[in-house]
């Protein structure tokens, strides 16, 4: 099921209603739940990450929310005239092709030169714009990826593990990109990582996903931490935060939810669960 919020904007005031949100939301294949009971939503200009494990139903949520899944179970709500880019988990295609980065840029959209020009300037990428797709490094395919999906300026940018394959250098150079297409564009992003402790420090929240809603909060300020400056540097140290989960359950071996076990390896209700495992690695 999907709504329509209505946008209720002042002058030089934000936007009161959600981009896009997610509402009790579940989504069930080959009998069984993928997500259940997800409840999230992102604002303009405010940046959420979702983060979980391999499998948890993150870019499943994200899907939904783009509307090329229906939901099974909730409600999806967007705001009219909702315009969304996206960059997706994996990006495949054929070598032999003959495409190069400026064709990639115009081959679902009619961009005119200069849109192109702008939109890979704003991500550092102008020099690529004649270089074959399959000479790229991982990283220069990520600024591509996102030059194209900013190009039409969306009110909602959803990126789907944008840092994968990219080493930490280049993971804190594509989140200062990212912040600051946040801060010129004005736009709400949605950001995928399956790191489950270092996030995007400019992050708003942070929401944990293992097929429903584990835990959400703010991430932690590292910038004082010496330790990490030194593993980082000064920069990755303004870019990066980690996030410590609050788990009130764990999961066990076949996915059922039971209480967190007491320090004595117990649950509240006194019984020992062997093999269970913590999720996320509890508060570390």
């Amino acid at each position: 099921m999907t709504a329509i919020i209505e946008a209720v904007t002042e002058p030089n005031a934000k936007r009161v209603a959600p981009l896009a949100a997610a509402r009790g939301l579940g989504v069930r294949r080959g009998g069984r739940w993928i997500v259940r009971d997800i409840d999230l939503e992102v604002g303009a200009g405010e940046i959420v990450t979702l983060i979980g494990p391999n499998g948890g139903g993150k870019s499943t949520t994200a899907k939904a929310l783009l509307g090329l899944i229906a939901p099974d179970a909730g409600r999806v709500d967007r705001a009219a005239g909702l315009t969304v880019g996206y960059v997706p988990q994996r990006f495949q295609i054929d070598a032999t092709l003959p495409l190069d980065v400026d064709r990639l840029m115009r081959l679902t959209a009619r961009h005119d030169a200069a849109t192109v020009r702008d939109a890979l300037g704003k991500v550092d990428a102008g020099h690529l714009a004649g270089r074959p797709i399959r000479h790229l490094s991982g990283g220069e395919l990520q600024r591509v990826l996102l030059a194209r999906a900013i190009a039409g300026e969306p009110d909602l940018l959803i990126l789907d593990e944008p840092v994968q394959g990219v080493d930490y250098a280049g993971e804190i150079a594509l989140y200062d990109l990212i912040r600051r297409i946040r801060d010129e564009l004005g736009c709400g992003i949605l950001l995928i990582s399956h790191d489950l402790h270092i996030v995007m420090a400019a992050t708003d929240r942070v929401v944990c996903v293992e097929g429903h809603v584990c835990c959400s909060g703010r991430p932690g300020e590292v910038l004082g931490d010496a330790a990490f400056r030194r593993l980082f540097g000064q920069r990755g140290a303004q870019s990066l935060a980690i996030y410590r989960h609050h788990h009130d359950h764990i999961h066990d071996g076949h996915g059922h939810i039971e209480p967190l076990p007491e320090p004595d390896g117990k649950t509240e209700d006194g019984v020992t669960r062997d093999g269970a495992t913590r999720e996320g690695g509890g508060d570390a």
